[in-house]
């Protein structure tokens, strides 16, 4: 019976302690760096409401089983980084502006009923992502409320101003802005360039300015220290004369109350210091005259030196000179007849190739003969015939005959020409026969061109 009851307090302290172990189990306390998340049936608000969720930083709660259920959100700060482009500014410039920032789970009551609201359960990089599309709305509306002077030197102003309109649009998912740090801001056009660059001159223009009026400033400076040094310096100076004259004054007095007293005593004395300034001065005059004498001397031997040792600078330049003209008029004729050397060099050459041609010529056109010179030469006439025939008749085309009369009855000789054709036919035979011309050069006519007739033969003329 004892060991019954025993039993049965055993079982039933071990399902008290099963029992307490479990309502523990389900008391949860909320760390500092999270927000416990209480969902399920959670009660109302203040309105009468259903509350979708229970949020509690810091403390602890009680999760009822069955009915409840709880996560927990992160209080860690998350950093996104937001690299705008192109945004419009109010002076329709586009900027780009990077920037980082620094959100977090807000742990205010209403802000936290957000969170649990809309991020419980998300991952990180999808709170990122929509915390990204949020800033980059607002950072653009910021921008095209604002001119790009007041973007790039008034920071403060328009980070309070993307502060205040990014939280107020963080707020209604649960979040709030911790930190914003614009790291730079560009714009296509170089608009900010520009501008700094003005800046940059105005504070370096500036700082000349200074630094001239701070050099003036020592100058002028310098210049009242050196007047102040002169003015003591010849007051000093003053003061120092003055006091050397009295003292002069003080000495000569006492020398004449002396000498006036010493005078009888020193009449012999004085005479005898007469004799020998006396003596003193003439030989100091001779000694002065040896003096000048050897300066002129000295003097005359520079002056010499001077003028000859200038004039055989002259002498050595002028020679020079002349030695350079020289050679310059020797190079020249050097080049000169170098180059006529060269000229006559050339033509000679020139001459020795037409002969050498004019003799392959030959060559060949007696090898195109058979070897026979008579023929080759009756070649070279027959290319030359016209030129010939033009050469004889040139003899006569010039005779200017201004009037020529024929009396001529109309009858006919023996030989049945007329006095005017036989003053045309011995008008002709004036002019040399090509015959003629051959034998006149030691040569036959070639029979192609015709033979002369024994009644056409020129008479030989003898010499009287």
């Amino acid at each position: 019976m004892n060991q019954n009851i025993i039993i049965l307090i055993s079982v039933a302290v071990i399902i008290f302690f099963a029992l307490f172990m479990g309502i523990l189990s389900r008391y949860r306390k909320c760390p500092s760096d999270k927000i416990l998340v209480i969902y399920g049936k959670v009660g109302s608000d203040k309105g009468g409401q259903a509350r979708s969720a229970k949020c509690i930083h810091g403390g602890a709660a009680f999760i009822i089983p069955v009915f409840q259920s709880f996560q927990y959100l992160d209080l860690t700060p998350i950093s996104i980084t937001v690299d705008l482009k192109s945004a419009l500014s109010k002076q329709n410039i586009r900027v780009d502006v990077p920037s980082r920032f620094m959100v977090g789970i807000s742990t205010e009551p209403g802000v936290m009923q957000n969170a649990a609201e809309r991020l419980l359960g998300l991952k990180l990089n999808e709170v990122q992502d929509l915390s990204k599309d949020i800033i980059l709305g607002q950072l653009r509306l910021v921008i095209a409320t604002m001119e790009i002077e007041e973007i790039n030197t008034d920071r403060d102003k328009f980070l309070l101003a993307v502060s205040n309109n990014v939280e107020i649009e963080l707020k209604k998912i649960g979040l709030r802005l911790i930190n914003v740090n614009v790291t730079d801001i560009n714009d296509e056009s170089g608009y900010i360039e520009a501008l700094g660059k003005e800046a940059a001159a105005k504070a370096i223009n500036d700082a000349k300015k200074s630094v001239a009026e701070k050099d003036r400033d020592g100058e002028i400076g310098q210049a009242h220290a050196h007047r102040d040094q002169r003015i003591q310096v010849a007051a000093a100076d003053a003061l120092a004369i003055q006091g050397e004259n009295d003292a002069k004054i003080e000495i000569a007095r006492s020398d004449a109350n002396r000498r006036e007293r010493e005078a009888e005593a020193l009449k012999l004395a004085v005479a005898a210091e007469a004799v020998q300034a006396a003596k003193a001065k003439e030989e100091a005059y001779a000694a002065q005259k040896i003096a000048e004498t050897a300066r002129a001397e000295l003097e005359r031997a520079t002056q010499q030196a001077d003028i000859i040792v200038r004039a055989q600078i002259q002498k050595s330049q002028l020679e020079i000179d002349a030695e350079a003209q020289a050679e310059v008029i020797r190079r020249h004729a050097k080049g000169e007849a170098d180059a006529i050397f060269a000229k006559l060099d050339a033509q000679a050459r020139g001459a020795k190739e037409i002969l050498i041609k004019q003799a392959d010529g030959i060559r060949e056109l007696v090898s195109a003969a058979d070897g026979n010179a008579d023929s080759a030469v009756k070649l070279l006439i027959a290319d030359k015939l016209e030129e010939l025939t033009r050469i004889q008749v040139e003899a006569i085309k010039n005779i200017k005959i201004d009037k020529v009369t024929v009396w001529d009855s109309g009858s006919s000789a023996n030989d049945g020409k007329t006095a005017t054709s036989d003053f045309i036919s011995g008008l002709m035979k004036s002019v040399p026969p090509l015959g003629e011309v051959f034998k006149q050069a030691g040569m036959d006519l070639p029979k192609f061109l015709g033979e002369e007739s024994e009644t056409a033969k020129t008479p030989e003329i003898k010499e009287i």
